[in-house]
């Protein structure tokens, strides 16, 4: 299942808020809060498998970035779902820094991905919302 199979519902209670037309792109936004909230789960799933793995020790940077990226996920997600008085340069700063927390933890989570299957899944969910934070950075933009 994709984030995109779990959008519609969420396109369209965007869509009823009284603040709808301020945003440009409702179907870049609501996969990208779709994103966020995948990444923020499956984050939190790598630490904690990360925990259970023999060798602890050489998973503590891979566990921090994953708890990390979920935190930030998980807080991007909120930011984006909430449409009154939004300050532009508020949900752009996060955004950025939810696209840089998923690239790191994809990357950290890209080293162990031959040996531990959960950390190829994180790499791979980190860099589907890395992707729908920049596509929606993009419609900021413009």
């Amino acid at each position: 299942m994709t984030t995109s199979d779990h959008t519609p519902a969420l396109t369209r209670m965007l869509q009823n808020h009284p603040r709808a037309a301020q945003v440009a792109d409702l179907p870049t936004l609501a996969e990208c809060i779709a994103a966020c909230a995948e990444c923020t789960q499956i984050c939190a799933a790598c630490a904690d498998a990360c925990l259970a793995e023999s060798d602890i020790g050489m998973m503590v940077p891979c566990i921090r970035l994953d708890l990390d990226c979920a935190d930030i996920c998980g807080v991007t997600g909120r930011v984006l779902v909430r449409q009154t008085a939004t300050t532009p340069e508020v949900v752009r700063a996060q955004l950025q820094a939810c696209l840089v927390a998923c690239r790191a933890c994809a990357d950290e989570c890209s080293k162990h991905a031959g040996h531990h299957e959960h950390c190829g899944l994180c790499a791979e969910a980190c860099r589907r919302c890395e992707a729908a934070c920049q596509a929606l950075l993009d419609t900021l933009a413009a």
